[in-house]
């Protein structure tokens, strides 16, 4: 683990997770970086990291400014979509380790999802491809946009006044850590969602998630292999899940069986088995 330094000196919470070494290995592996939804933490995809690095992936998990072991600033005005993706792009910086610059593979579940189009649209260069988990590319509709921005709001001040704990053990749980919190890697991301600052969560939501631009008309112009995935029974997400595969260019679409929202928790043999089948047949070279 460590700490990047963001552009504004914020330290940023990231670990990287190295493939084992084989003989017939010839450098590293393919990186992923993982971005987790808006309330959540690096901790959501550890059922993820055993198999995607024994699959020769290099597994980068990182928290957002005001999330997980990430700095929260007092300063609304440290809080943007620009903002995080230029801290998406420094991780990105830190974990080459000096090296020449690879593309990685952005993978994000919920808002995870949409900075990680963001991130692509303003740095495609620096994008192998995408992997989008029950997401969105946000509201064109202004009476949706509303929707969310309300429904934001009212997350963010109830955790304000009664907490994470409460958070964790009210409705919400079910786009936090999923359908099945009794399950073990449920409750340790519940515990690192309980354990978060309130006051950076609400920065974050109010200043970066409610007001986030929407990309639906951009979605064409990206070209890097997409791989849109959503829980079977995550109805909020299945439209847009729809909209992701039909707009960008070279996409796939897969549906997991008896999942929610938290896909990669609920049904983590499932979801790991497509997201490696998908790494597998990316072409030798990325698009140009």
């Amino acid at each position: 683990m460590a700490f990047v330094i963001a552009s504004d000196g914020a330290k940023l919470y990231a670990e990287i997770h190295e493939p084992p070494l084989r003989e017939s290995d010839r450098g590293p592996g393919l990186p992923l970086l993982l971005s987790c939804a808006l309330n959540t933490t690096h901790e959501n995809w550890r059922p993820q990291v055993e198999a995607f690095t024994q699959a020769g992936v290099r597994v980068i998990l990182w928290d957002y400014r005001g999330h997980g072991s990430s700095e929260s600033p007092n300063d609304p005005d440290a809080y943007s979509m620009s903002q995080v993706v230029d801290d998406l792009g420094r991780v990105l910086d830190w974990a080459a380790a000096g090296e020449p610059a690879v593309p990685a593979v952005l993978g994000g579940l919920s808002f995870g999802g949409l900075a990680s189009l963001h991130f692509c649209l303003e740095n495609p260069e620096r994008v192998r491809a995408l992997v989008l988990i029950d997401s969105g590319p946000g509201f064109k509709k202004p009476e949706a946009q509303a929707r969310w921005e309300a429904s934001v709001e009212r997350t963010a001040r109830f955790i304000e006044t009664k907490g994470m704990s409460a958070f964790v053990a009210s409705r919400a749980s079910l786009t936090a850590v999923g359908l099945r919190p009794e399950l073990p890697a449920a409750r340790a991301a519940a515990r690192a969602i309980a354990a978060q600052n309130p006051a950076g969560l609400a920065r974050f939501a109010r200043r970066v998630a409610a007001p986030a631009c929407p990309v639906i008309d951009d979605l064409p112009s990206i070209r890097a292999p997409s791989l849109v995935v959503v829980g079977e029974k995550d109805e909020a997400y299945l439209r847009a899940a729809e909209v992701l595969a039909a707009r960008l260019p070279e996409a796939e679409r897969v549906t997991i069986p008896r999942a929610g929202h938290v896909v990669n928790i609920e049904e983590p043999d499932a979801f790991n088995a497509e997201v490696i089948r998908f790494l597998e047949k990316l072409p030798a070279s990325p698009p140009v």
